[in-house]
């Protein structure tokens, strides 16, 4: 009889994390540019991606409390990732606004609780268990950062301003290839709860809500993580038409992405640890305000390239305080559901800014960057006031 693979823990998310990332890095800088090439207006691009963001909204929730009610994080993981695949090679056929904006929906609904429930798994592994062996989320989560590197780098020697065929392939391939890996992933075990299984979904994400701690993780994070709508929706449009280099807008890309890998890998989980979650989140909304100011005024590929590096604080630095709270905040019976709420509240900041940023862009261009930075200003008091500071770290002792 065939026998099932087994592989260490770490190594098991390691080949998750870098299939689902790999998959995100060929495609999500590119999808604006895919849908220009079908043609499509500044104010549908922005539409496609904000109702997009919105059906991640609706589906992440409520398929991450499925999860968690089901018991079976895997399965849902791995069915998810497959219909996302298929939506995906199903653009390629699709000419019309409509049929675009449908299967947009169909991958998003599906891709919407395919990291927070791969995050619950793993932060949730890494927890101190009696008779395991430790390992570091940030080590995870930078492999997963790399491995979108390589994808955008990879993909940039692929495409052309007029054929970006290649996303759509590599984007459907990979997630497949997460589909099938998940079966390596190890189970959680998660405490059992009497009424869970009888409980409507909307229970459990009340019981969230009503931890003041996790309401103040959840503002911070949409605000800083919102910001980020202005440059991912039309960051590669501006660049293109300011002339940059198809190859030199990946390289720009890719070097935002490093330098997640440089702080989930060397430099987040240290300094979470000496300066705790609260000193992470208000460092990281402070970069948010430097980054989008100067983003707004240039496209300069000398600055751009000093500037894209501030991306590992604005995200990866807010990600691992975000997971340190959480790992020692949420019980494990409710790990999905709190990554899909995580991940509902910034998806709902982005989603709105997304569907704004098409009509700032059209009107104001580079300046459409300005009120990004004043969210981020925002962000900064309830930071500093009220993020809960458990000065915990990522591995377990």
């Amino acid at each position: 009889m065939l026998q099932v693979i087994r592989v260490s823990g770490p190594l098991a998310y390691i080949i998750l994390y870098v299939a689902l990332y790999a998959a995100f890095g060929v495609a999500s800088p590119y999808w604006p540019q895919f849908f220009e090439t079908k043609a499509l207006s500044p104010q549908q691009i922005a539409l496609i991606l904000a109702a997009a963001m919105a059906m991640r909204l609706a589906a992440g929730p409520l398929i991450g409390a499925f999860a968690d009610l089901l018991g079976s994080l895997r399965l849902v993981l791995a069915t998810c990732a497959a219909v996302a695949a298929g939506a995906a090679a199903a653009l390629l056929w699709s000419t019309s606004f409509s049929q675009l904006l449908l299967l947009a929906l169909v991958q998003a609904a599906a891709l919407a609780p395919t990291t927070s429930i791969a995050d619950a798994l793993a932060v949730n592994t890494a927890k101190p268990q009696i008779g395991a062996r430790p390992f570091e989320y940030g080590w995870i989560r930078g492999s997963a950062s790399m491995a979108f590197v390589v994808g955008t780098l990879s993909v940039g020697q692929l495409i052309s301003r007029t054929d970006l065929t290649p996303i759509i392939w590599l984007n459907a391939s990979l997630l497949v290839v997460a589909a099938a890996v998940t079966a390596l992933v190890p189970k959680i075990t998660t405490r059992s709860a009497p009424c869970a299984s009888a409980s409507p979904i909307f229970v459990p994400v009340l019981r969230l809500l009503a931890m003041p701690q996790f309401r103040i993780l959840i503002l911070v994070s949409a605000l800083v993580y919102g910001s980020h709508a202005m440059q991912d929706a039309f960051a590669v449009i501006r660049w293109s038409e300011a002339g940059l280099a198809p190859w030199a807008i990946s390289l720009l890309w890719s070097e935002a992405v490093a330098a997640e890998v440089v702080v989930f890998f060397l430099i987040g989980p240290g300094l979470v640890s000496r300066i705790g979650a609260r000193g992470a989140a208000t460092l990281a909304a402070a970069a948010g305000i430097i980054r989008w100011s100067i983003s707004g005024v240039t496209t300069s590929v000398l600055i751009l390239s000093v500037l894209q590096p501030l991306h590992g604080l604005t995200f990866a630095l807010l990600h691992l305080a975000c997971m340190s709270t959480m790992r020692s905040l949420i019980p494990v019976g409710l790990a999905a559901t709190a990554q899909a709420v995580y991940a509902f509240g910034s998806g709902l900041v982005t989603a709105a800014l997304t569907l704004l940023s098409g009509m700032l862009y059209a009107t104001y261009g580079g300046a459409a960057f300005f009120p990004m930075a004043i969210l981020c200003g925002l962000a900064v008091p309830f930071a500093w006031f009220g993020f809960t500071d458990l000065r915990t770290r990522f591995v377990s002792s």
